[in-house]
């Protein structure tokens, strides 16, 4: 993906997220199967998991570059990323504790909306201004994937998305057989 795909992507994928929690009813936004999220939870763990992301962005590149270093590589495609995080997820992986949502209520729903909205609006201006070349040289730390590039970490932010949003589909579903 270009930028230009790549930003058109992560807004979509996470507008369509949001814009199917927002109407969800008190139940279904709440409500959960035994070992899985509830939507609220899935929400705040997407907020959780695009937040730092904001400060990765806000940080001057050679800083990045010193603590983390430069990639010697390529970026691996967006397909690719996806194969990478389904076989961590087959091998166990799990969200570390600081990515683990706490119960959410329906009167917490609007705020945490708002906060992942305004974070992925930030997010997409600072993705904009950022140059390709940084895009696919600047690595950061990604908690179960080790270290990852910046134009692979949005593609992993856009897949991590999808993913959530189809287990929260599944869940409801699952919910009212």
């Amino acid at each position: 993906m270009n930028k230009e795909q790549l930003i058109h992507e992560f807004k979509s994928v996470h507008s369509l997220f949001i814009d199917d929690i927002e109407v969800l009813d008190e139940h279904d936004f709440v409500s959960y199967l035994k070992g899985k999220w509830s939507a609220g939870q899935q929400l705040e763990h997407i907020y959780l998991s695009v937040k730092p992301l904001i400060q990765v962005f806000l940080l001057p590149k050679f800083i990045l570059k010193i603590f983390f270093g430069k990639a010697k590589r390529e970026s691996i495609s967006y397909d690719a990323m996806i194969t990478k995080y389904s076989k961590v997820l087959e091998q166990g992986g799990k969200a570390t504790s600081k990515y683990i949502p706490k119960k959410i209520t329906i009167q917490q729903r609007a705020q945490l909306a708002k906060s992942l909205k305004s974070t992925i609006d930030t997010l997409l201006i600072k993705i904009k201004s950022t140059k390709d070349q940084d895009l696919d040289e600047i690595l950061v730390p990604h908690p179960l994937m080790g270290k990852l590039t910046l134009r692979e970490m949005l593609y992993f932010s856009i897949y991590h998305a999808k993913h959530h949003h189809k287990s929260l589909k599944k869940n409801i579903v699952e919910n009212k057989i």
